[in-house]
């Protein structure tokens, strides 16, 4: 059974950072391309970044801030978001999502077969 799992999420204040992590069970990881959606209250889910199976191919939403960097470890079954300079409009649920695509999935839920719980990340002003 595959399982996502994310944690790191919490609230914080404006101007620090966060670093997600999702520990991935069940499944082959390295054979999965990865990313990252987060959900604001009141608005869909929305693309945050994906990172390839290698890790060598790396795709940010065009309104993602550079603020942000994904990056996995295979070895560890993880993928990461790294979230620096935090600000109010980042508060979101941030899920971690997986899919066997072999070649960079699409920027839609839909496009994903795997998603976890959600972590919820709150900053203050």
């Amino acid at each position: 059974q595959v399982q996502l799992v994310e944690s790191g999420g919490g609230l914080v204040q404006a101007g620090n950072s966060l670093r997600l992590s999702c520990s991935a069970s069940g499944l082959a990881f390295s054979n999965y391309y990865t990313g990252w959606f987060r959900q604001a209250p009141g608005k869909e889910r929305e693309f945050v970044a994906a990172i390839s199976q290698s890790g060598g191919r790396i795709q940010y939403a065009p309104s993602t801030p550079d603020r942000f960097t994904i990056s996995r470890d295979n070895a560890k079954n993880t993928v990461h978001l790294q979230i620096n300079r935090l600000k109010p409009e980042d508060t979101a649920v941030y899920y971690c999502t997986a899919t066997t695509s072999t070649i960079l999935p699409g920027l839609t839920p839909a496009d994903y077969n795997y998603w976890g719980q959600g972590t919820q990340v709150t900053v203050s002003s």
